[in-house]
This record gives C-alpha cells, structure tokens and sequence, in this order.
C-alpha cells in the first residue's frame, strides 16, 4: 500500500513540477524518480544503477528512430511538401467537403510532423479553403487539429507512440498496424464532431494568406510523389517486417531475403531510408539546410526535448520495475477489473492535468511496463493495444495547459470560452470514443 501511495505522490509530484512551477519534463520526471526511489528504501546502488539503465537502454532502442522522424518532418514542413500532402487529399477528397479533408490531411501530416506545426503549416490553406466555401474555421479548424491529434498520439514515428512502443517492449510495425485502422475508426467521429457540433459557432475565417499566395507556395513545393515517399516508405517497411514475422515460420525467416526485409523494415534503418527520400523534398540540396543553423540543426534541438524526456521517462519506469511495485499494484487494481481501462485511465490523468501528450504517453507507459505480465498483457497484440489505449488517453483532454489549445485559438480567432466549448469537449468525445474501439478490438484480435 505504501508503494501505491508513493506512486500517486510521485505523479502528483510531476503535475506539481510541471503545471504549477514549471519546471522542464525532463528534471520533473527525474526528480520523481528519485524521489520515489528514495522513500521506498531502495538502496543508492540500485538507484544510481536504475537510472543510468532507464535513461541508457530507453534511448539506445527509440532514440535514433525520433531524430529521424524529426529530421523527416523538418524536410516537410520546410520544403513545402506538407502543402502537396493536402492539395492531393483536397483533389480526391473534394473542395466542398472542407471538414473531411482537413480532418484527413491531418491525419495524414501529423504522423511525421507534429500536431502544433502541422496546424500551422495547414492552417493559410484551411482559411482559404474555409472562406471559399463559406463555412466557419471553428468547424474546419477543429477537424484539422483533432486529425493531426489522433495520429500524433497513436502512430509511430511520431516521438510519443513510438517512445511508449519502445518503453512497452510493443513491435513498431503492429503499433503502425493498430493505430492506422483504430485512428481510421476515431476520424471518423472527429469529423462528425466538427460537422455536427463545432461548425454551428460561425467564425469568420478572414484569411491573412490569399489564394495566390498558396499556389504560389504550392508551385515551389516538391511533386506528390516525392511528398508522400518519406512517410510512406518507412510505414510500408515497418508493417511489411511485422507481417513477414507473423506469416513466415521460423526456418523461412533464416532465408537471406527474409533477413533482408526485416533489416529494411526495423523502425531506424526504415527511418533513415525515409530521411533519404526527404533529401529530395528541396530544390536543391546545399550544405545550409544540412548545417547547424539549417533545417537539420532545428530539426536536432527539436528532437533533443522529446530525447530528454523519454530518457526521463525511462529512469522513472525503471525505477519502479526494479522497487518491485509492479508486482503490488497489479495485485492492488487486479481486483478493481480495470483491465485495458487502467492505462487508459492513468494516462488521461496526467494528460489532463499538464497538458503535454508526449509526457502523458511516456510517463504512462514507464509506469505500465513492469505491470505488463501481471495484468495479462503478454502477447505483442495485448502490447500494441496497451499502446493505443494509451494514445487514447494522451488525448483525453486539451485545454488551457496545453500549447495546441492556444495555436488553435489564436490562428482561429477563436476566444477561450468557445475553445474550451468546441475543442476541448472535441478531445474528450475522440478520446474516449478511441478507447471504446480499443476496448472493442481487444476481444476480436
């Protein structure tokens, strides 16, 4: 019972650093560790050991995999191939159908790029697109960014899910697998939210970027094809290893192209051949954007903040592994019947309560890991839904502690009231609603 106690304290120490004072994730999710470490009477041995594994073993399995997807997603963002993506989706989706085709280009967009750039890369063509359709950006907008949320917490290579797939000990490839069809499943309920609830707010979309502007942005952007290739490529790859190991016996997987294809479709070889793709997204290839101060140097000290905090995540979960709670809790809960609804519950709790989805995902995950056998959750199918149901909680919900609440209230005109009334009630009922798939999932596959 004293474990569990501490534990509690200890998350609720981690609201306290990081809602409240402020204090980076990363030193947060340390000093929680140690704290924890300390008042459970573990000995300064195993802590000081437990840290250096949590931080080194995390980051030597998923660190190199974020850099790359970072890296990829600077290469979109800055070449303009984020605005190919949608004017493809828009061309097969249709211009009268707004609501569904920024629901769907951020769906797509967000899974290499994050969830606040790719609303702001997205949201000049939203407005357009908006105002020449004579609807209001609070439908559009909220569809937009509920899109770019769902993957954002659900698909790899985005740092969260793939963090928490490393942490989980999850294959990447089913992670993929999952995410896509379930997320498949919640866009459809963000866009019957956007449609039915948010549009009915009218707000003017007033675009500061006119139309011409956008085409002429479009006309420097890299083809569709080049546009797609980094995102698509590594997803092919990882997925088509994880159904090779599913459908290949053990003796057709020591043939030389089946060793092949799982050296391809491992998540960091994969990544870094989509990075080499992104190579072609720019005009011309000079040694500026490859520098420091170029898109590759922005790239690194954006990933640098997701590498730290997973790192964190990783000292606090193996801090618990080795202080023997897992054990404890899962007896302690075993009797509550939470099953799946537990990593669910915890994670929309910490979400909730500081904002970052990233954080959630991976303070959530190093809590869940070493509780994975005890609760039943052996198989890699029971992995990649612990996973998702956790991405589900990430979402669960944004409000005024979160960044992209305030991105798309202010690039939407939007007041805080109504962002609250529109997105943050949005969040909840795609949240939940995306557990309740998982939960559904769970007793079919």
């Amino acid at each position: 019972m004293m474990s569990i106690v501490l534990l509690l304290l200890s998350i609720a120490f981690i609201i306290l650093l990081t809602v409240k004072l402020k204090v980076h994730p990363f030193l947060a999710l340390l000093a929680a560790a140690i704290f924890f470490a300390l008042f459970s009477e573990m000995s300064l041995e195993t802590m000081v050991q437990s840290i250096n594994d949590g931080f080194g073993v995390t980051l030597g399995k998923i660190g190199i995999v974020i850099i790359l997807g970072v890296i990829i997603g600077a290469f979109l963002e800055h070449s303009g191939g984020a605005y190919k993506l949608a004017e493809v989706v828009l061309k097969l989706i249709g211009k009268k159908r707004v609501h569904e085709a920024m629901a769907i280009v951020g769906f797509v967009v967000s899974i290499p790029v994050f969830a606040d750039s790719g609303f702001i890369i997205l949201t000049p063509l939203n407005k357009s697109l908006t105002k020449k359709a004579g609807l209001s950006i609070a439908g559009t907008a909220v569809a937009l960014i509920l899109g770019l949320m769902i993957t954002h917490v659900l698909v790899p290579p985005t740092p969260g899910p793939i963090a928490a797939a490393g942490i989980i000990g999850a294959d990447v490839g089913l992670v993929m697998l999952i995410g896509l069809a379930l997320g498949a499943l919640a866009l459809i309920v963000a866009i019957i939210y956007s449609k039915k609830v948010a549009a009915k707010t009218y707000i003017d979309p007033n675009p500061e970027t006119s139309e011409e502007e956008i085409n002429e942005k479009l006309k420097q952007a890299p083809s569709a094809i080049k546009s797609f290739l980094p995102i698509l490529i590594p997803i092919l790859l990882i997925i088509g290893k994880s159904l090779m190991e599913f459908s290949l016996t053990d003796v057709q997987q020591e043939a030389g192209w089946a060793k092949f294809i799982g050296f391809i479709g491992s998540p960091i070889i994969a990544l870094l051949i989509g990075m080499l793709f992104a190579l072609l997204l720019p005009k011309k290839l000079d040694k500026e954007i490859l520098s420091t101060t170029g898109w590759v140097g922005k790239a690194m000290g954006d990933a640098s903040n997701i590498i730290l905090i997973t790192g964190a995540g990783g000292i606090f979960g193996t801090i618990l592994q080795n202080s023997g709670i897992a054990t404890t809790m899962a007896e302690t809960l075993s009797g509550a019947s939470l099953g799946i609804w537990l990593p669910f519950l915890l994670c929309a709790a910490i979400k909730t309560a500081q904002g970052s989805s990233t954080v959630a995902l991976i303070t959530t995950a190093s809590i869940i890991a070493p509780m994975l056998p005890s609760l039943g959750f052996v198989s890699e199918i029971d992995k990649a839904l612990v996973v998702a149901i956790i991405g589900a909680g990430a979402m669960v919900v944004s409000h005024a502690n979160d960044s992209g609440f305030w991105i798309l209230t202010q690039f939407s005109n939007m007041d805080v009231k109504t962002g609250y009334r529109l997105y943050t009630l949005g969040t909840f009922v795609v949240g939940i609603s995306m557990a309740c798939f998982v939960f559904i999932a769970s007793f079919i596959l």
